[in-house]
């Protein structure tokens, strides 16, 4: 289940690598329970509406985003922690909630990103490697991360299953997003995914690829 946030103007200039304040407003509102872990069910997109000035960002017209949960209890809990405590980073904070129905996925084949797309895997050499759209492991890749999740929800494997980026979409980029002081090679690029409409809701509301949780591979 998705909740759409509208969020008033920032009163103090925001940093171009807003994520980890982002992050810190989010696990604010999430508290403490069991949807922190390495395996997030749980995404949300980056903020909308922004536009560059003086070497920060600014949202002179306030911004919008949306959060997913695939626990209809836990989007229940964090509507109130919202109301709650609305105050976000650099003056912003959320005036409105909206909750948004479930999509028809029968048909739906194709997603946009709503934050960049983070694949990594630990290789035999012991060094981690960050995938993109331009490798061709990364479509199986995709397709194991939403697996374990699905098998995390204790929800029933599906064979139909298949996952790829959309390299034909000619704005596709790679983005270094950096976290923690860490540089994170991700993609923005549409992907493909075919299955069954349930599998298909279930990963428009946990996201794709790796760390969901800090804010990689929502999709809309």
């Amino acid at each position: 289940m998705r909740i759409q946030l509208k969020i008033s103007s920032n009163t103090q200039p925001v940093p171009f690598d807003y994520q980890q304040k982002l992050v810190g407003t989010i696990h604010k509102w999430i508290g403490k329970n069991d949807l922190h872990g390495e395996v997030s069910l749980y995404s949300f997109s980056w903020l909308n509406n922004g536009s560059v000035r003086n070497n920060h960002l600014e949202f002179k017209n306030g911004s919008s985003m949306f959060l997913s949960f695939y626990d209809v209890n836990a989007i229940k809990q964090i509507i109130r922690a919202i109301l709650d405590s609305p105050e976000m980073f650099c003056g912003m904070e959320v005036y409105e909630v909206n909750m948004v129905s479930n999509p028809d996925m029968t048909s739906r084949t194709t997603f946009s990103c709503a934050s960049p797309i983070f694949i990594k895997r630990r290789m035999e050499d012991g060094n981690l490697k960050h995938f993109t759209f331009n490798d061709i492991e990364s479509g199986e890749l995709l397709k194991q991360s939403l697996l374990t999740k699905m098998r995390l929800a204790g929800m029933e494997e599906d064979e139909t299953l298949e996952i790829h980026f959309d390299t034909s979409y000619p704005k596709k980029r790679i983005k270094l997003v950096h976290y923690h002081g860490i540089g994170n090679k991700a993609s923005l690029c549409p992907v493909i995914i075919k299955g069954k409409p349930e599998t298909k809701l279930f990963a428009w509301n946990v996201g794709i690829g790796n760390c969901s949780g800090i804010g990689f591979g929502a999709i809309f």
